[in-house]
């Protein structure tokens, strides 16, 4: 549907929320989910915004918990750009207990304001090496998001040196983990070998938003 081009999305929120018992809405501002969470008589879902990808950091933690237990304590290593994903892992960091190691070209970091949310349990590096140094977990997403198209050129050269290769992987601890929400772009921002190396869930993790979307509608409607 096309909220905001003509009705007002207070509006559709709620009339669309008479007739269903969830929503979920997947769109570019971030206002536009907050907007119908407030005037919608269901529960709302965000199933990816500018601002933040709540949803796939469920699939995410419940990969990290079906492999190795408790993410408490440990230390995950978020490289490339500080988007809506490098927003949802701060979250995440409060809400579970992990330390947050973000590697991010500098203009490139997270929302400030995010950041701060997070106290010390959050480290920002300009380099790969640094954040990656003994993770636990490295997680990182597409350099060039939708709608970004015009800055192809120009992100993959500031962001060259952020792809997670077998180097950088071998700066983490031995036993760290691999994921990625993808869609990958091999020899990107990940190279192949990483990809479908031994410590990479992606697949894992993919299937696991099937399982996590279940759950949370469960959560939320039962």
């Amino acid at each position: 549907i096309h909220l905001g081009r003509g009705e007002p999305i207070e509006d559709s929120a709620r009339v669309i929320s008479s007739m269903v018992d969830g929503i979920m809405i997947r769109t570019f501002g971030h206002e536009r989910v907050t907007v119908l969470a407030e005037h919608a008589s269901c529960p709302v879902i965000n199933g990816l915004s500018d601002l933040l990808h709540p949803c796939q950091l469920l699939a995410d933690m419940q990969t990290w918990t079906e492999l190795r237990g408790s993410i408490d304590g440990a230390t995950v290593a978020w490289i490339g750009d500080g988007n809506n994903m490098c927003h949802s892992y701060i979250n995440a960091a409060i809400r579970f207990g992990f330390n947050l190691n973000i590697g991010c070209p500098d203009n490139y970091a997270p929302d400030p304001d995010i950041v701060d949310t997070a106290g010390d349990r959050v480290k920002i590096f300009y380099s790969a090496a640094e954040a990656a140094r003994h993770a636990n977990l490295v997680v990182t997403d597409a350099w060039i998001s939708m709608g970004q198209e015009q800055e192809q050129e120009q992100r993959l050269q500031i962001f060259s040196d952020f792809q997670v290769s077998d180097d950088l992987m071998a700066i983490a601890d031995k036993d760290a983990l691999f994921m990625h929400c993808l869609p990958a772009y091999r020899g990107k921002e990940v190279t192949e070998s990483v990809l479908d190396g031994n410590q990479s869930v992606v697949w894992q993790e993919a299937e696991n938003r099937l399982h996590a979307q279940k759950a949370l509608l469960e959560a939320l409607l039962s």
